[in-house]
């Protein structure tokens, strides 16, 4: 009985470790800050791309839609890292509620004569798969940003 409560103990420090340090691994903006265009698809399926004829159009000005783009992502505790909406170009983090996993949102707005091109690389930094993660925030950002 003793065992299985040090091994108990030792799995709860464990988890309580990792999520920790998920929470503050560095992000450094000299990595994560990408041109969506300019991606290499991961050979890992956790990650959502949406460039050139795949990217949406949305029907307003970059600046609206960059603003637009960056309440939704602060909203849902987003912290830029690098560019800024008024740019066309921004990388986000975006950590995940229990563990704290980080995930990187780079964002290229592309002015077009109808509206703006939104090009996106959303990623996870850790494990193989996201459970379609990135690509449920993607969409959920684009419809905030069509409004």
């Amino acid at each position: 009985m003793r065992t299985v409560m040090i091994l108990i103990v030792l799995i709860l420090a464990a988890v309580i470790g990792a999520a920790v340090f998920f929470r503050v691994v560095a992000m450094p903006a000299t990595v994560w800050h990408l041109e969506p265009a300019d991606v290499t698809p991961p050979t890992s399926p956790n990650f959502e791309l949406l460039v050139g004829a795949e990217a949406p159009v949305i029907g307003a000005d970059a600046a609206v839609v960059g603003a637009r783009l960056d309440a939704v992502a602060q909203a849902e505790g987003a912290r830029l890292i690098a560019g800024a909406p008024a740019d066309g170009h921004m990388t986000y983090v975006v950590r995940s509620r229990i563990m704290g996993f980080p995930d990187a949102v780079s964002i290229r707005l592309v002015p077009l004569a109808d509206g703006t091109r939104v090009e996106v690389f959303s990623r996870s930094r850790y494990g193989y798969s996201d459970m379609g993660v990135n690509a449920a925030r993607v969409a959920r950002w684009i419809a905030a940003a069509r409004q």
